[in-house]
């Protein structure tokens, strides 16, 4: 589609010069808001990335995640698709909630994934007492300098577990929501930034809810996926309690990566095509999910940018350049079910997020796209 004309040029349509301010302003205004003209990408800030094609990208990325699910899977064993949407969030610069019974290795997949980048770790154990200055930290007064010290949180680390998150009370979960948001912290006026690559995995038991605080939609909303670990087969747990006889495969996991490797993995996924009639298909998606007839809420304008960032995180790590149909398929559950809200008669007739969102799914049509 051609782009539109918004140069006014030098027409003054007729207008006095007393109208001619307004006439300017308007056309400063046309000039701001019309499509701009492609430049040329700016320089990375890492000079091999900068020299690599966006194949070579997508190369480098593949290579990383290979490396750290392979090693991964030394302590876990049978959650590959756990795995990838955990390392497609955290590439995409988004955090995760894992909600799933206890014991099923909520915690050391954190810990795992940690240990195999050589990232820094730190756990939060949520609970009703905790007070944001025990997350993010809080200035004491030295007496010898006469000057107050800020002391930081466990938010200032890299890899940040907040355990049972849904037994912290709101005022404690929302002081998580600039750190998620921003990679920053504000502390009696004063901004620290957090140690990239930041995420924060979360975990909460959708059984036990006496004495919990729900997140709200705005503190979900953060969280770029959701989903759950799932019990392991007879087979799996056997080889589980194999690799438990001597001592905890986590404890022998060794670095595979570097947190540099991620960072970079981060910038490199932008750069993952993404054609426009894929584009167009995604929102099309998101938009169903606000007109749905058993939806109370659909998916904010956020939801849009999580499926379009995990969608070239997820293309790269399958080594491609550009992102097919079915790379954004593959996320879409996992980045909406926590996003949309069924209306109080689905939830009587047993309708669930996922069956609304495989309906809105199955309904559009898929665009074809040209892997060459």
């Amino acid at each position: 589609m051609p782009e539109p004309n918004c140069d006014l040029g030098s027409t003054d349509f007729g207008i006095s010069d007393s109208q001619k301010p307004s006439l300017r302003l308007f056309q400063r205004l046309l000039t701001l808001t019309s499509p701009a003209k492609p430049s040329p990408p700016a320089a990375s800030a890492d000079p091999h990335l900068a020299a690599r094609s966006v194949a070579e990208d997508a190369a480098m990325v593949s290579d990383l995640a290979k490396r750290i699910i392979a090693n991964v899977e030394t302590a876990i064993v049978g959650k590959r698709k756990q795995l990838v949407l955990s390392l497609v969030t955290w590439l995409s610069g988004g955090h995760v909630l894992l909600e799933d019974v206890p014991g099923v290795a909520k915690t050391m997949l954190a810990r795992a994934l940690a240990r195999s980048v050589g990232c820094k770790f730190k756990r939060v154990q949520c609970t009703p007492d905790l007070l944001p200055t025990d997350v993010t930290g809080t200035s004491i007064f030295n007496q010898k300098t006469s000057e107050f010290e800020f002391r930081p949180g466990p938010v200032f680390t890299q890899i940040l577990l907040a355990d049972e998150i849904n037994r912290a009370t709101p005022r404690t979960q929302a002081s998580l929501l600039e750190a998620m948001a921003e990679a920053r912290v504000t502390v009696d006026g004063t901004t620290h930034k957090l140690e990239p690559p930041f995420i924060v995995i979360a975990t909460q038991n959708p059984v036990d809810h006496e004495g919990t605080f729900p997140l709200p939609e705005a503190q979900l909303d953060r969280f770029m996926m959701r989903f759950t670990l799932g019990y392991p087969t007879m087979e799996e747990e056997l080889r589980m309690l194999e690799m438990l006889q001597h001592v905890h495969p986590v404890d022998t996991i060794k670095p595979v990566a570097k947190a540099s490797e991620i960072a970079a993995a981060q910038i490199a996924i932008k750069r993952v095509h993404v054609d426009p009639r894929l584009r167009q298909y995604l929102l099309q998606i998101v938009a169903q999910t606000r007109t749905h007839e058993d939806l109370a809420l659909g998916g904010s304008p956020r939801a849009s940018i999580a499926l379009f960032r995990c969608s070239q995180a997820m293309a790269a790590i399958r080594g491609r350049s550009y992102v097919l149909p079915d790379d954004l398929k593959k996320i879409i559950a996992p980045v909406m079910n926590h996003r949309v809200i069924l209306r109080p008669e689905s939830r009587l007739r047993k309708v669930t997020t996922e069956r609304v969102l495989d309906q809105i799914v199955n309904e559009i049509a898929v665009p074809t796209i040209d892997a060459s």
